[in-house]
């Protein structure tokens, strides 16, 4: 059975920092990869960083140079460093996990979702 499960949300004060973690098991890491997602209130879930096994992590523009997607040695956990963190990044952040092959960017690729952990960040 896969389980992905999400935690170290929580809230801040804009320029601050969180880690998020996702531990998972039940996958092959050999044939998955990672990515974060998040959804604010009232707004459609969209995608925010995602870990490629041949080419560079990417990121959703606005959170470029802020937030750093990262697996951890034995593969089991994915990271999301949160640094310089403003109030429009509040939102429920979910993990998930799809095939490497398939499109990083759309929600439909992944196969595997966490519940989700709220952050929330204030001005």
């Amino acid at each position: 059975q896969v389980q992905l499960v999400e935690s170290g949300g929580g809230s801040v004060q804009s320029g601050g920092s969180l880690r998020l973690s996702c531990t998972t098991s039940g996958l092959d890491a050999r044939n998955y990869c990672g990515g974060w997602f998040r959804q604010a209130p009232g707004k459609e879930r969209e995608w925010v960083a995602a870990i490629n096994n041949d080419r560079p992590a990417e990121y959703i523009e606005s959170v470029k140079g802020r937030f750093t997607i990262s697996p951890d040695n034995a593969m089991n956990t994915l990271y999301l460093e949160m640094d310089s963190l403003k109030p429009e990044d509040t939102g429920i952040y979910y993990c998930a996990a799809r095939s490497c092959r398939r499109a990083w960017w759309l929600r439909t690729a992944y196969a595997y979702w966490g519940q989700g952990t709220q952050v929330t960040v204030s001005s």
